[in-house]
């Protein structure tokens, strides 16, 4: 008989393992893992490094980085919040370090470097691992779960189910009485296969802001051009806002871009018309006086009047007009998502309401816990899903 068996071997399942065993050093705990080897997915996060957390040290600020999931996650980050997850890693001699938007990855910047310290604590431990699972069945029992693992039955008093956005999870959960919304992609890019802008693959800008026309979603960062559209933080962030929005679209929307967020529309008429005033024979191309990459201004010159290109005396006022609502409200149709290669992230889950988030356990059946990405819980990029991963197995680990 087990004290504990946890089904996925990923961030939030080992997690909550170490975390168990560490309180209760005498406790008998399995993990049992579908593939051969525990944490592939946490290898290729943060482009291989790991950005294992956020620096955002204030609850109530970071759950506003989670379109689903901030309500409930509240109360667990103020029991486990990045400080303890930075104190915990820093604690197994794990140095790291905080980069631009608070991101946490190891000082080695290689994923490894996390795993191997889980795998060093797994063997101190003496937890227990199943690799190649393949489940058969389970019962709950009174007051224990029974696993048949290969033909052999194998019992335990508590159960957590940390098997991330895999479809057997789910219907693991389905099992035990649990409803499940709709998994759906989240974190992704956005492809325009009209876009003027895909000669210029490469070119970065921050900040603007994006507006999906006709929605209430929008979102200010950096922005990538791409070859097949757009990409960067701000995409990927407005991507997992509207992720249920866009799935029910097909993915076919139309967005607005303001290559100049937070300077207002009078203003940028206002700087254009005194430099016409100013300097009449200057040419507005070789200006650049809101400081936009070089080609990008050219681009957006380009694509608001072919005027633009001539000497200021010789460009009119409603050139200058158009060009502010080009500058501040660009549209692009959108008609399909692109793939993100780092994030491997979906929204969608075991329905929120049914689970307890003081103790993680079901609410449904008893002894039965629920960690990591298996919830209706996503975070936008920058170590948030990470976080959540390590605070509700956390959470878990110590109510059980």
């Amino acid at each position: 008989m087990y004290d504990l068996i946890i089904i996925g071997g990923g961030a939030a399942g080992v997690f909550s393992a170490i975390a168990f065993k560490e309180k209760k050093p005498r406790s008998k705990v399995l993990i049992l893992e579908k593939s051969s080897s525990l944490l592939t997915k946490l290898s290729l996060t943060g482009g291989g490094r790991c950005n294992l957390t956020n620096a955002c040290f204030e609850p109530r600020k970071l759950v506003l980085n989670y379109p689903r999931g901030s309500k409930e996650l509240l109360g667990p980050l103020y029991s486990f919040s990045p400080r303890e997850t930075i104190n915990w890693f820093e604690s197994k001699g794990v140095a790291l370090k905080v980069e631009d938007n608070g991101k946490v990855f190891p000082v080695s910047d290689k994923s490894q470097t996390i795993i191997n310290c889980f795998l060093t604590e797994i063997k101190k431990l003496e937890i227990e691992i199943f690799f190649d699972f393949v489940l058969k069945d389970i019962l709950k029992n009174n007051n224990f779960f029974e696993i048949d693992h290969n033909g052999r039955k194998i019992f335990t008093k508590n159960l957590i189910l940390a098997t991330g956005n895999n479809l057997q999870g789910y219907d693991l959960a389905k099992q035990f009485g649990h409803t499940i919304q709709k998994p759906i992609p989240s974190l992704f890019t956005f492809n325009s296969k009209t876009s003027y802008l895909k000669d210029l693959s490469g070119v970065t800008h921050n900040p603007v802001e994006v507006k999906i026309k006709d929605t209430a979603f929008s979102q200010s960062g950096s922005i990538l051009i791409t070859h097949f559209g757009f990409s960067g933080p701000v995409i990927l962030s407005l991507s997992s806002f509207a992720a249920k929005y866009l799935n029910e679209k097909n993915y076919e929307a139309k967005i607005s871009i303001n290559w100049l967020s937070g300077i207002s529309q009078d203003e940028i008429f206002k700087r254009l018309f005194e430099l016409k005033n100013n300097c009449p024979n200057n040419f507005l191309y070789l200006s650049n006086i809101f400081n936009l990459p070089r080609n990008l201004w050219g681009a957006l010159l380009d694509s608001a009047s072919q005027n633009l290109r001539k000497k200021m005396n010789d460009i009119s006022k409603s050139d200058l007009i158009n060009l502010t609502k080009k500058l501040t409200g660009d549209v692009f149709a959108i008609d399909e998502k692109g793939v993100n290669k780092n994030e491997f992230v979906t929204c969608g889950g075991v329905t929120l309401s049914e689970v307890n988030f003081k103790t993680m356990q079901s609410k449904i059946c008893s002894n039965l816990y629920f960690a990591g990405e298996i919830l209706d819980v996503d975070g936008i990029t920058g170590g948030y899903n990470l976080q959540n991963a390590w605070t509700t197995a956390f959470i878990a680990a110590n109510s059980i």
